[in-house]
């Protein structure tokens, strides 16, 4: 309980939390950043790492000067592409069996939705969307898509994706107004990222009850 305490806070409080991360740790925040996207968009067991909110966080302290703007985007860009090749390799020499056995199946059928909605372009939509971003290259993998085709809408969702978030942070992120509220800005973050989750499973529970 303690730990998701932890969790939330640090979460709800990223400007804080990092601005210390950047004092304790200088230069080598570059490499915790690049680890923590890769791990997000890499790692189907870590779906929970904050995302959106972290780039516009990083954004927001790269236009006060912590953190350089150019660097951040291309590492953090280079981490959501690797992230995405090394989940869509695990789902194409793993398969769908290792997935089911460690993971909700929920999340699997989620995912599978979107492809049937929107095709390739579902790697370049789930970049927005917790939880789906981590989960469509190991569906992808599995054998939804071709290779080539899913390294062109990777690499195209990825400068999507962090170009949002953190030229949206460097822009807006230290408006007066913005900065004064930014755990509520954080949490509209949040909010606005799972909403398309929400929107589609409460579609699906319809379609199925009727």
């Amino acid at each position: 309980m303690e730990l998701l305490k932890t969790f939330i806070e640090i979460f709800l409080h990223l400007d804080k939390h990092l601005d210390l991360l950047i004092k304790g740790y200088g230069g080598w925040t570059y490499a915790i950043l690049f680890l923590i996207i890769f791990c997000e968009t890499g790692l189907v067991v870590t779906p929970f790492l904050p995302g959106d909110s972290l780039l516009f966080t990083v954004g927001a302290l790269a236009a006060i000067g912590s953190l350089d703007v150019y660097l951040v985007f291309l590492l953090l860009t280079v981490a959501a592409i690797l992230g995405d090749t090394v989940n869509y390799a695990a789902g194409r020499f793993m398969g769908p069996k290792v997935f089911s056995r460690f993971l909700k199946k929920e999340y699997l059928d989620r995912t599978h939705r979107f492809y049937e909605k929107y095709g390739g372009k579902t790697i370049v939509f789930a970049r927005f969307v917790p939880i789906v971003r981590t989960f469509a290259p190991f569906v992808a993998g599995v054998g939804v898509m071709s290779y080539p085709m899913f390294i062109f809408y990777n690499v195209a969702g990825a400068l999507a994706w962090i170009a949002s978030f953190v030229l949206g942070g460097y822009f807006f992120g230290n408006i007066p107004a913005v900065k004064q509220n930014f755990t509520a800005v954080i949490f509209a973050i949040i909010i606005i990222s799972i909403l398309p989750s929400v929107i589609e499973f409460i579609r699906h529970k319809r379609r199925k009850s009727a």
